[in-house]
């Protein structure tokens, strides 16, 4: 490293990645082998969880180290910029004399700050064909990395990926690797209730293949997405490395939230605070600082993430933020942060929540479209699957939560000065002028996405 020079730092920021979907992470398909001798050369934390789904508040704490009480920033649609009193990591780094750059980011409400925006095609359809989103990525981000490289200043460089969002459309051979059935078997019922699902099912035509029946096709292709992507992301490390910077770049590996497969019927997805959506990787690599070959067992949220590249880089600060730095975790000498938190959704629900290590509750503040309960409980010890709801034979636990909870979201409030953004969302779901929906039926009725434009469109409106 050039001499007093603070380390660059790097974050890669996947959107839709599940933790349990990569190999270093326990999945029994090889997803991610790039990814996994990276975590060997690093440090990876087991159990990060995405309190605040999905995309826009997630990445509001990921980049701030605060939660949606300080941020303000609970729904997709969020509306307006990022409180002025919240800083940005981009925004902290610049005044201590970082370039700041990100690809893939621009217009998100946590993304004010950064120096250079740049943006790549992210999306795709059946007709447009297979989809190399990362590759996309890498022509932005090779580019970009040579002139900060060369720049006299260190450089935080974050890299939105967005492979594993759908469409999945992973280019060759990615699409047959995990997947040597028939996609369109007669026999095959398994894709009906996906196709049934009518505020998604023309999304899903535009580009699943026509007549489609296999769920188990569009998870391969999810994999396949996952999987084409570490590839991907070699080349970035490929190319700091060629710089001579690998070793002097803190690097860290995140995922705004997971993503509901053929789960809880919130198809091909990432609704719903069950933990395929909650549940995220983060690995951390820096040889200076960070042990390889070392799993992290101790409960970890997004807000954490600043606090702990600020400690890395030794840059100090008098935020207070809402998070913690990992590095005494990763070192043993605390066990774990909060082992019990706060949960919300803003994006096709509305929900709030409370997580324990035993136990699950969610609590509906309005009617969802797709009929669920407005309260759920689930034991996670018994049923980590989350699929056998208990709130009925268990009214003394569901008490016992929802009073936790909402003493934590009294306490909040107190703290901050400000209300629980997710009771005040307004017309959350887009719809001007139709407020909270007053039954399953009309949120059926009412939502819908019909193709990736239209997606893409709401991804868009998000950021405003």
């Amino acid at each position: 490293m050039r001499k007093n020079r603070k380390p660059n730092i790097l974050l890669i920021g996947v959107d839709s990645l599940r933790a349990d979907h990569m190999s270093c992470y326990g999945y029994p398909h090889l997803t991610t082998p790039h990814m996994d001798r990276f975590a060997r050369e690093g440090t990876l934390f087991e159990n990060l969880y995405s309190a605040h789904i999905p995309t826009t508040s997630a990445y509001g704490s990921m980049l701030t180290g605060m939660d949606v009480f300080s941020t303000q920033v609970v729904a997709l649609r969020h509306q307006g910029p990022l409180r002025p009193e919240v800083k940005t990591l981009p925004e902290i780094l610049r005044e201590a004399g970082y370039d700041t750059s990100c690809v893939g980011f621009s217009g998100n409400a946590s993304s004010r700050g950064f120096d250079t925006y740049l943006d790549y095609p992210g999306w795709g359809s059946w007709n447009e064909g297979r989809s190399p989103k990362a590759q996309n990525l890498n022509d932005k981000a090779i580019p970009e990395l040579d002139r900060l490289a060369k720049g006299r200043k260190p450089f935080f460089l974050f890299l939105r990926h967005m492979d594993p969002h759908a469409p999945y459309l992973p280019p060759a051979p990615y699409e047959r690797m995990f997947y040597g059935g028939n996609e369109c078997d007669p026999k095959n019922k398994s894709m009906k209730p996906v196709m049934d699902f009518k505020p998604f099912c023309d999304f899903f035509a535009s580009w699943m293949p026509p007549r489609i029946t296999d769920k188990d096709y569009v998870i391969a292709q999810y994999d396949g997405a996952v999987a084409y992507m570490d590839a991907c992301i070699q080349t970035i490390f490929t190319a700091l490395e060629a710089r001579g910077i690998l070793d002097e770049t803190i690097i860290a590996f995140n995922a705004d939230h997971g993503e509901t497969l053929y789960d809880h019927e919130c198809w091909f997805d990432h609704h719903g605070i069950y933990d395929p959506t909650l549940h995220v990787p983060l690995i951390l690599r820096y040889p200076a600082k960070v042990a390889p070959g070392k799993r992290v067992s101790g409960y970890t949220q997004h807000k954490d993430l600043v606090p702990t590249l600020l400690d890395l880089a030794d840059i100090p600060t008098d935020i207070p933020f809402d998070g913690r730095s990992l590095l005494p975790m990763a070192r043993g000498e605390i066990a774990s942060h909060e082992s019990e938190f706060y949960l919300t959704e803003c994006t096709w629900m509305r929900k709030h929540g409370w997580r324990t290590p035993q136990w699950k509750l969610i609590v509906a503040l309005e009617p969802d479209f797709h009929f669920k309960p407005m309260v759920e409980l689930y034991n996670l010890i018994a049923d980590p699957l989350e699929n056998n709801n208990v709130a009925d034979a268990n009214p003394d636990i569901v008490a016992l939560l929802k009073g936790r909870m909402d003493a934590h979201i009294n306490k909040r409030e107190q703290e901050t000065g400000l209300p629980n953004p997710i009771y005040h969302q307004g017309d959350w779901h887009g719809h001007k002028g139709v407020g909270a929906f007053q039954s399953s039926q009309q949120a059926y009725d009412t939502l819908h996405i019909g193709d990736p434009k239209a997606a893409a469109k709401l991804q868009a409106e998000s950021r405003k």
